[in-house]
């Protein structure tokens, strides 16, 4: 087919998190301003300076058959579990092709990771060293690749249009619904899976991000821990799971009946190139991106009123997002409703862009933004109207938002998202 610029919609969603197992329990518990962060009581990580997360509310063996579940690295089997539910949600009842509204050359599946299969990695290697080579599962490769959660999902749905997986840390995810959009838009798909999964709680990730100092260490307390632009933030929560959207062209939603949520805008791109770990201070990277997505789309400013943040609570990064916001947005950003899920789900790394896409989607669908907990003391130099402790509603018409992500590298990714 060749190239057209079609627009693109959101006609599905699906997410397995420390809130809830599904979309809707998720949803739920960040309007309710629950926090999913708990103690870590596993023995293995007695030792450590950080011993909390966030783990999913719901283990993935209670809901895939073991056979399956036996195959696939934790990450997978997230991304499967939030394919799942947003596959269904969109309305399809089996595999392209078994079900007739898609064909498998017409339909594709970008899910993306920021580590991949570390827990199968670390694990492995200790069967390896305890009881020996033979021991080792021969699944090990599979289930560790980064490629995994994708290519098991584009099988799952029978995707033949392409399996991608986009790796840029922390911003992962969202660069997968980015690439997706592009897919739809560009004409190589009518309908793409995309979104974002990470399962990286194990002793050696968490001990490493704790060495760094990227880590809040509030062990008394892990529900007060992540707490966006507070004066006393100390770190991200490490959390885990999956988000998962169903995208499509306006026309083949429209041809089949679908219910769509939102229009999905388009994303702007930018690297930082300042630093492998620290986000440039002034935000000059992220206004970059932010500029490209209006620049690429017909997003006003004047549309935006809600803005899901990439907002980890590290002390840095939370204020040079605002900073880029202001620079770009300018007096615009006075209307924007800033939320910062993270407070609750904790930093899922390369899965943040998938949950919180299904996050800012369901914001504009039910015209809703979800609070930001724990902002006792809010930073002077966080210059934007955040959203605190209680959910706010957003206004009638036609309203635009946006959802950030960033990560390690200087990747900078901007997602945007409009109701229909």
């Amino acid at each position: 087919m060749s190239s057209t610029n079609r627009t693109v919609v959101v006609t599905g969603i699906g997410a397995t998190t420390p809130l809830g197992g599904d979309s809707a329990s998720t949803w739920e518990g960040l309007l309710a301003g629950r926090s999913g962060a708990a103690p870590l009581e596993d023995e293995r990580f007695a030792d450590l300076s950080v011993r909390i997360a966030a783990r999913v509310a719901v283990d993935p063996l209670e809901v895939l058959p073991r056979p399956l579940a036996r195959k696939l690295d934790r990450s997978a089997q997230f991304a499967v579990i939030a394919a799942r539910e947003a596959w269904a949600d969109a309305g399809f009842s089996g595999p392209a092709g078994e079900d007739a509204q898609v064909t498998p050359e017409r339909l594709g599946s970008v899910i993306a990771s920021g580590i991949g299969g570390v827990t199968t990695l670390l694990d492995q290697y200790d069967v390896l060293k305890e009881k020996g080579a033979r021991r080792v599962s021969p699944h090990t490769v599979p289930m560790l690749m980064p490629n995994s959660p994708s290519a098991n999902v584009g099988l799952e749905v029978n995707a033949q249009a392409g399996v991608h997986t986009p790796v840029s840390a922390c911003a992962s995810g969202a660069e997968a619904i980015g690439y997706a959009i592009e897919m739809i838009r560009t004409g190589r798909a009518d309908v793409v899976v995309a979104g974002g999964t990470e399962a990286a709680i194990h002793p050696l990730p968490v001990a490493a991000f704790a060495n760094m100092m990227a880590m809040s260490k509030n062990n008394d307390e892990p529900e007060k821990a992540s707490r966006p632009y507070d004066k006393a933030r100390d770190g991200f929560v490490l959390g885990e799971g999956a988000g998962v959207v169903v995208l499509e062209s306006a026309e083949h939603a429209a041809a089949r009946g679908a219910r769509v949520y939102c229009e999905a805008l388009g994303q702007g791109l930018s690297a930082d190139s300042h630093h492998i770990a620290q986000p440039e201070p002034t935000g000059r990277g992220i206004a970059a991106a932010l500029q490209n997505l209006l620049d690429s789309t017909d997003l006003k400013p004047s549309e935006v009123v809600h803005l899901n943040a990439h907002a980890t609570s590290t002390p840095q990064g939370d204020v040079a997002e605002v900073k880029a916001l202001r620079k770009v947005l300018g007096d615009d950003l006075d209307h924007v409703a800033v939320s910062a899920t993270k407070s609750m789900t904790g930093h899922l790394l390369g899965g943040a862009g998938g949950i919180e896409t299904v996050a800012t989607v369901l914001a504009l669908y039910h015209r809703t933004a979800p609070p930001t907990i724990n902002v006792d003391e809010l930073d002077e130099e966080v210059d934007a109207d955040i959203v605190r402790d209680e959910p706010r509603p957003l206004p009638e018409g036609t309203i635009a938002a946006i959802n950030n992500s960033f990560g390690f590298g200087g990747h900078n990714v901007v997602l945007a998202f409009r109701t229909v």
